[in-house]
């Protein structure tokens, strides 16, 4: 199928569509590995991943922004009865009740990330995801200490995800072909997971503590806490005084924010 005769890809919504068929199996080999009993697909596009998520047989939700997207695939599985197809951004739009999900999706690169801290700060039941992103927002999610893709969002998702690296992808597994590499990655939900409330309010503290990148996080921090208790806190952790926030290990921001809430609760 020439994906672009039958769809018109739309710079507007991010769409570059997968065509690379050993991709396309490995992803949808990775969903449908999950024991989820229902399954739901992120702009599903001219719905390359669609057709093999419903071969399965488990019930399908797929939510996408572009009513020509939903038109076309509203005809080409009119006949599946488990298909259930809702328009929308999937940023914001109700998803539908039920799940656990197995959620799948080749994520526009210009929601990616939104749509991501979506569905670790909601209580979206879903049991795993193989979503694509572009490389650069997929090194941020993997990002270790030390280095500068660590930030907020490698934070949120490693305490809450074992995040694995499934494949690389170059710019001609797609059409039309992006300018960029882009990178398939498995979230298996962490059994010792905060909490969703505890996800907010350390979201809020990560972006304060990012906010700067070069300096400390007692400097970031001023207005919040006095300098001699972040002193303290951070002598307790054993972390330096004049550490920024790309140097704490991702396991010790839980014990941050915890001896913050007791200094400003």
């Amino acid at each position: 199928m020439n994906l672009e005769k039958v769809l018109t890809p739309k710079k507007n919504f991010g769409q570059n569509f997968l065509v690379q068929q050993s991709a396309i199996s490995a992803i949808l080999q990775q969903s449908l590995a999950s024991p989820a009993p229902a399954l739901l697909e992120i702009g599903p596009g001219p719905g390359t991943l669609t057709e093999g998520l419903l071969g399965d047989g488990r019930p399908l939700w797929a939510v996408d922004l572009d009513p020509e997207a939903i038109a076309f695939l509203a005809d080409r599985f009119r006949t599946c009865g488990h298909f259930h197809l809702f328009h929308g951004d999937a940023v914001q739009v109700a998803l539908p009740e039920g799940g656990p999900w197995s959620v799948v999706g080749n994520l526009p690169y210009n929601a990616a990330t939104p749509i991501l801290t979506r569905f670790l700060l909601e209580p979206i039941p879903w049991e795993r995801m193989v979503l694509m992103f572009q490389l650069e927002v997929g090194q941020k999610i993997l990002g270790k200490p030390g280095t500068k893709e660590f930030g907020p969002l490698s934070v949120l998702a490693q305490l809450c995800c074992r995040v694995t690296r499934l494949m690389k992808l170059g710019p001609g597994a797609f059409r039309p072909s992006p300018k960029v590499d882009s990178v398939v990655l498995r979230f298996d939900p962490r059994p010792d997971a905060p909490s969703f409330e505890t996800r907010r309010e350390l979201l809020i503290l990560l972006h304060r503590s990012f906010a700067h990148r070069r300096k400390t996080l007692s400097n970031n921090w001023q207005g919040l806490v006095d300098g001699e208790r972040t002193a303290e806190i951070l002598e307790s952790l054993n972390l330096p005084g004049q550490v920024r926030a790309e140097a704490v290990p991702v396991e010790a921001w839980m014990e941050l924010l915890g001896r913050l809430r007791k200094s400003v609760g």
